[in-house]
């Protein structure tokens, strides 16, 4: 009777040890296994950081369409650039004489 006793106390044990072991198994994943609450804090992180560029860089593009568009022949008044350059730059043509 006593190894009756003892073998079903054991199996209780054993049962309960392997139930702890499989409940520890699935909490150290849900935590730190790839789809844990870690790599998601990890991923949440990474996604604000991934906003803030993409929004620098569509600020960035936008200005870059804006400078382009005002390059363009529609846009842009030759003699006001002409003028300019020759203001600020000091730029001649070849066939002209500067008199000082």
């Amino acid at each position: 009777m006593e190894t009756r006793n003892k073998n079903v106390a054991l199996s209780t044990v054993g049962v309960f040890l392997v139930g702890f072991l499989l409940a520890a198994n699935f909490t150290f994943a849900a935590v730190q296994g790839d789809f844990g609450l870690f790599k998601r804090m990890q991923i949440e992180a990474q996604e604000e950081t991934l906003e803030r560029e993409l929004d620098r860089l569509k600020l960035e593009v936008q200005l870059t369409r804006n400078k382009t568009r005002r390059m363009s022949d529609g846009y842009l008044d030759l003699d006001l650039l002409d003028e300019q350059a020759r203001k600020v730059l000091g730029l001649a043509r070849g066939d002209e004489i500067i008199i000082r």
